[in-house]
């Protein structure tokens, strides 16, 4: 799955969750769906207020006997983001690497010509987010 954000267009979050939830259901791993939506949204809101630009989502899902699901939010700059520990009063942001870094298998940030993406990957099988909080 592939798609293009526009800049500050941050009504195109919920779009871009649904496309996922969308395709993740066709893939037949509905499990993640919960994770991946929460996931995304973290990354693609950082790329869309952090920086001058849109944004790309992509999502790929490996085949064999241990799926894995990655995606990866590419920004149009080299900026990379930084967890933080936010203050008490901070209520409502500065949490969202944070979550990536607690739920995902593994999480990272990739330089490119262009800028950067910044990417998770989950476990498809029993061994996966949603299977560990159950």
């Amino acid at each position: 799955m592939r798609h293009t954000v526009g800049r500050a267009d941050l009504p195109a979050v919920a779009e871009t969750r649904r496309l996922l939830r969308d395709r993740l259901r066709q893939w037949g791993v509905p499990a993640l769906v919960d994770t991946t939506e929460l996931l995304a949204t973290e990354l693609l809101t950082n790329a869309l207020r952090h920086t001058h630009g849109g944004a790309v989502v992509t999502a790929t899902l490996s085949t064999g006997p241990q799926q894995r699901l990655r995606v990866e939010v590419h920004d149009s700059t080299s900026r990379r983001p930084r967890p933080r520990d936010p203050r008490p009063d901070e209520a409502t942001s500065g949490r969202g690497l944070m979550l990536v870094e607690a739920l995902a298998d593994e999480w990272g940030v990739r330089q490119d010509a262009a800028g950067k993406a910044v990417w998770f990957e989950l476990d498809g099988g029993a061994d996966g987010p949603e299977a560990r909080a159950a």
